[in-house]
């Protein structure tokens, strides 16, 4: 096609983050992911909605934002010490930064020169990872079931991940060096804001049609689903839901429109692999610390099992044990 052949300058803005907004929606998998492209739509709308003003630490940082707004907007409880966390610490980092930039390093004019613009940028972006890593550590303080495990969140890891990778490429360097955090503790098991307590399967895909209510269809979807996600425009929704009938969803859902970029994964099966792979991790050497549970029953052991401890019989009660 003619437009294949059209030099990004040419293509212009709108439909530069049109595009990778929509691409980020269609290609979002499970809770992060949704909420991944919510950040991208919410940044994508800002820039759009400032035509033929120039990109400078200012516009980047009432994008950042709007990013932010829009993914807790697209979240029926938001649950702080994640991404959304992360993501609204940045952009509060941002705003506080630009009280303190010169006005020739936070307002670009149009005769500024574009390797200029990306220094100033990068440099705006590599404060607010600053912030971010500091949301990122402090993470487990707001969720308990991350300090339980004793790890960050993964998904507002890669939030700061991600911006290491935009100011990499406006600098044309390496990426910032961000802090490594150490693994987990034990399985985070089915209590994080990713799983489900009730239902198997995570269930993402798209729906393309016309006058799409995300409302309405989170209500029906509520009868046999949690953790839903339905977001998008009136035209195109991407809907993540956990659920024992998959196809149920589908069906639901044909009914409004196409759908399309099916995806279901057994949350189950992923909980057993992981917690197969955190075992072989533990393997490279005995641990320092450890906790040993004396325990009655086959019950009791399994709980103190989930949360990590070695388990001794005690027998009945009564009974002595001998070593």
């Amino acid at each position: 096609a003619a437009e294949d052949s059209r030099l990004i300058d040419e293509i212009g803005r709108d439909e530069i983050v049109s595009s990778v907004a929509r691409a980020a929606l269609l290609g979002a998998r499970g809770n992060s992911g949704v909420i991944l492209s919510q950040l991208i739509r919410g940044a994508a709308e800002e820039l759009i909605s400032r035509p033929g003003e120039l990109v400078d630490p200012v516009l980047v940082a009432a994008s950042v934002a709007k990013a932010a707004q829009r993914a807790y907007d697209s979240v029926r409880a938001p649950v702080e010490g994640t991404m959304l966390t992360v993501m609204r610490d940045m952009a509060a980092s941002m705003t506080r930064d630009l009280a303190h930039l010169g006005g020739a390093d936070s307002r670009l004019g149009p005769d500024t020169d574009p390797a200029r613009q990306n220094t100033v940028i990068a440099d705006a972006l590599a404060r607010a990872i600053a912030a971010g890593e500091e949301s990122v550590r402090r993470g487990p303080e707001l969720l308990p079931v991350l300090r339980e495990a004793g790890v960050v969140d993964a998904g507002g890891y890669a939030v700061t991940v991600i911006f290491a990778g935009v100011v990499a490429a406006l600098r044309g360097t390496e990426a910032p060096t961000l802090a490594h955090h150490a693994r987990p503790r034990l399985a985070l098991g089915e209590h994080g804001e990713h799983d489900s307590e009730t239902y198997r399967y995570c269930t993402n895909f798209a729906v393309t049609g016309a006058a799409l209510d995300a409302g309405h269809w989170e209500r029906e979807l509520s009868r046999f689903g949690d953790s839903i996600l339905v977001v998008g425009d009136e035209h195109t929704l991407k809907v993540h839901v956990h659920t024992d009938e998959p196809e149920r969803a589908f069906a639901l859902l044909a009914a409004a429109g196409e759908i399309s970029h099916r995806d279901v994964a057994d949350m189950h099966e992923q909980l057993a692999t992981r917690r197969i792979r955190l075992a072989e991790q533990s393997t490279d050497g005995p641990p320092r610390c450890s906790v040993l549970a004396v325990v009655s029953g086959d019950g009791i052991a399994r709980l103190f099992h989930g949360l990590g401890a070695a388990t001794l019989d005690g027998g009945a009660e009564g009974t002595p044990i001998c070593s």
